[in-house]
């Protein structure tokens, strides 16, 4: 599936003079063809409808097969996929990553021995090969994991059914569609294009492992809900006392999704930017808002509504978004639920999957000092022109799922992004995408938007006071007013209706139990980034703290850590705090949780050492790891008599058993060899739905080998044979897989003559 052909992607491509060509390789159903140059096939592009000749293949139409391939990736709640549901069209719309088909129809049977197509996709207004925006594929049966692929899968008389895999990391938007045929004679190569007359929608796909959107759903209900649900509850009031609001998502309704794109389109994002979720979510928390790009939504808090609609009489997005579709202006008018309605709407019409978050009790930071100031003069009277700090009984926000690989690890999942225009961010109203982690934890100064965020659910309320000599005094704080009850629509089988009086409380994705050891240390943290660093300064930083693993842990033993902790004072400390391990994909997005220990009253006496240990058991963690059995470790720690606090992140990645392949060092064409696969299975259970997958480019295409369940502690030994096909220095690459522990891998050269 993987031969993809770039006009200016063929620098590495064999070369006649000083001229880059395209060669196209046999993969085993096509003969060897002549070189191509890049010249020539740029230069003799014609319409299809050009060719005149009966005996030259010629396209005389294509099927997306719509309505087959909508189902298949879950997109044919679009109504823009079914010319029955309000209007005429029917567009394809399919998700990255994932195969689609396409019945191309020709003047007569296609004969692969002899005849030569190219598939072109080509993205936004300037395609670039390079760039990824242009793209060209001929059929292959090779399969290159994460690209872009085409592949019969059948054909009758003038029909041809083709598979067309795109990959998971391409813009998303429209894409133009065209089936090439290439003709050739002794002086010249001319290609007569057929161009589809409709666009392809390409969106995200949550449901890839290879998309950084992906989100593990075991039991369909957390896409059910974050992509798929076209209604639900926004919560507004206050903590006392929650109301829920029915809202209208509808982002598979009339032109939202191309409302959507529109949004992208006029974005000012590069057109091979427009695959990045980080970089898209920031510039729709922009664009939803009109304050800086001509966006959606006008804000007004106050005052007359006449003009426009009063921010609580829309019922939902659909309305909003079609208007501005059709008229290209702001609508009037939004406050904090209308703008994440409407971006949640957005965001799950592309494939991101998103959610509205309320906030009770939110605060709204004025100057990066993540804390809410109130000034008094000294007879207690409030000084206004000081106080521009604010709390609101609610705020509403959205949280989207994506990886950060721009992160450390441990802080992809939910980022949070708003649309309400508040304050600037690099001098645009937005804010976000900033990590729901990176907000518990206090590391504001991740970005982005760390410290405004931070702010809003776990800022202290701070009462300063004037002194005679003109200077501000500290003297009260409240810690535990701000960021109460985040409340956000459930994950559940029920239909909207039947959970009306429902909220997911998600406060603790944001913020530690208030008032804990953990809590107070992220505060303290969040305050070294803040605009007055040093407020929560401790009177002494006199505790070392050292939390190590031991690194050459492998997958089935049981996981150490310890935590050092040196008291260099000559004075009493003692600590408290939590230990937290769980595991983690490789993005960087936390699965599960498997240990979380309190450490209470550790007391160190003066120059005192202390090693605590903590045991994660194999059977405790084995069933809960994913992809790259990847452990993050975080560990939150507060010496009572300094306040002094210590955050650490570590990260152990679990050691998978060696696979041991044995074949011979040398073999020849068409004569077939036996290759033997062995290792040891390090677990104290059975490994089952037991799988040998290998393959090796010349020697076999890729080939799935069923395999017994391998017993606890036993030894595994596969076999199967291979025939190479081409001379030369060949690789065999070898995974065994079962449902216990997946991508054991090893690799073995072998000289084919």
């Amino acid at each position: 599936m993987g031969a993809v052909q770039s006009l200016l992607a063929c620098c590495h491509a064999p070369t006649t003079g000083t001229k880059p060509v395209v060669r196209r390789t046999d993969p085993g159903r096509h003969k060897p063809i002549a070189e191509i140059s890049v010249s020539e096939l740029t230069r003799n592009i014609r319409s299809a409808n050009e060719l005149s000749d009966p005996h030259t293949l010629q396209v005389k139409g294509l099927d997306l097969d719509v309505k087959n391939n909508a189902k298949a990736h879950r997109t044919a709640e679009y109504d823009i996929t079914d010319a029955s549901v309000y209007d005429d069209r029917e567009f394809l719309v399919v998700r990255r990553g994932q195969a689609f088909n396409v019945n191309v129809t020709f003047n007569k049977p296609f004969d692969p021995k002899n005849d030569e197509l190219r598939i072109v996709f080509e993205f936004g207004k300037r395609p670039i090969p390079n760039r990824g925006t242009h793209v060209e594929i001929i059929l292959s049966d090779e399969d290159s994991a994460n690209e872009w692929g085409a592949w019969i899968e059948s054909s009758k008389d003038n029909v041809t059914s083709l598979q067309i895999m795109t990959s998971p990391k391409i813009a998303v938007g429209k894409w133009k569609l065209s089936v090439d045929v290439v003709k050739r004679d002794q002086t010249s190569v001319t290609v007569y294009r057929h161009a589809h007359k409709d666009p392809i929608y390409i969106l995200f796909n949550p449901w890839c492992k290879e998309d950084s959107v992906y989100l593990r759903d075991d039991d369909g209900t957390k896409l059910a809900e974050y992509i798929l649900n076209e209604t639900g509850n926004i919560y507004s009031g206050s903590y006392r006392k929650i109301a829920s609001k029915p809202w209208v998502f509808g982002q598979f309704s009339g032109d939202v999704l191309d409302c959507a794109l529109y949004l992208l389109e006029t974005s000012r994002l590069r057109d091979h930017a427009r695959g990045n979720p980080v970089i898209i979510a920031r510039k729709l928390s922009a664009m939803i808002n009109n304050d800086d790009e001509n966006g959606v939504l006008a804000g007004k808090w106050s005052g007359d509504f006449s003009l426009g609609t009063p921010p609580l009489d829309w019922t939902g997005s659909v309305a909003i978004l079609d208007k501005y579709y059709t008229t290209k202006e702001p609508v009037l008018y939004g406050q904090c639920w209308v703008f994440a309605g409407v971006l949640t709407t957005v965001c799950r019409a592309l494939g991101i999957p998103a959610r509205c978050v309320t906030n009770f009790s939110s605060a709204h930071d004025t100057d990066g000092s993540i804390t809410i100031d109130k000034h008094y003069n000294a007879d207690g009277s409030p000084l206004e022109e000081y106080n521009e700090d604010s709390v609101w009984n609610f705020h509403v926000w959205n949280d989207v799922w994506m990886a950060r690989p721009d992160l450390p690890v441990g802080y992809g999942g939910w980022q949070a992004i708003d649309a309400t225009p508040q304050e600037t961010s690099q001098g645009v109203y937005c804010m976000g995408p900033v990590s729901v982690q990176a907000i518990r934890e206090g590391r504001v100064n991740l970005p982005y938007d760390g410290q405004f965020a931070f702010a809003e659910v776990n800022a202290d309320r701070l009462f300063w006071v004037l002194g005679e000599d003109g200077s501000m005094e500290k003297r009260f704080v409240l810690k535990n007013r701000i960021g109460l009850k985040l409340s956000t629509n459930p994950v559940s089988e029920d239909s909207p209706a039947d959970k009306d009086s429902e909220r997911e409380d998600v406060t603790t994705d944001y913020k530690y139990p208030e008032g804990s050891e953990e809590e107070r240390a992220a505060v303290r943290e969040a305050n070294l980034h803040s605009t007055r660093a040093g407020m929560y300064e401790t009177t002494a930083q006199d505790v070392a703290f050292d939390v190590t693993t031991n690194v050459d842990t492998f997958m089935g033993d049981d996981i150490t850590v310890e935590i050092h902790l040196t008291n260099k004072s000559n004075h009493i400390r003692t600590s408290n705090g939590t230990l937290v391990l769980g595991s983690a994909y490789y993005t960087g997005v936390f699965y599960k949780e498997l240990l979380n220990e309190k450490l209470k009253d550790i007391v160190l006496g003066p120059l005192e050492e202390k090693k605590l240990e903590f045991l994660v058991k194999a059977e405790d963690y084995l069933g809960s790891l994913v992809d790259h059995c990847l452990i993050t470790i975080s560990c939150v720690c507060v010496v009572k008599e300094t306040r002094q606090h210590f955050v650490g992140r570590d990260e152990l990645r679990l050691r998978k058993p060696h696979l041991t392949v044995k074949a011979p060092a040398s073999a020849k064409v068409g004569e077939k060899f036996n290759v033997e696969v062995t290792f040891v299975n390090p677990l104290k259970l059975t490994l089952t739905n037991c799988e040998l997958r290998a393959e090796g480019p010349g020697l076999q295409k890729p080939a799935i080998y069923k395999q017994s369940n391998v017993n606890a502690n036993a030894e595994f030994k596969g076999t199967f044979d291979m025939t190479p096909v081409k001379a030369g220095k060949r690789a065999i690459v070898v995974y065994f897989n079962s449902r216990q522990i997946s991508a054991v891998t090893a690799s073995h050269s072998i000289t084919v003559e």
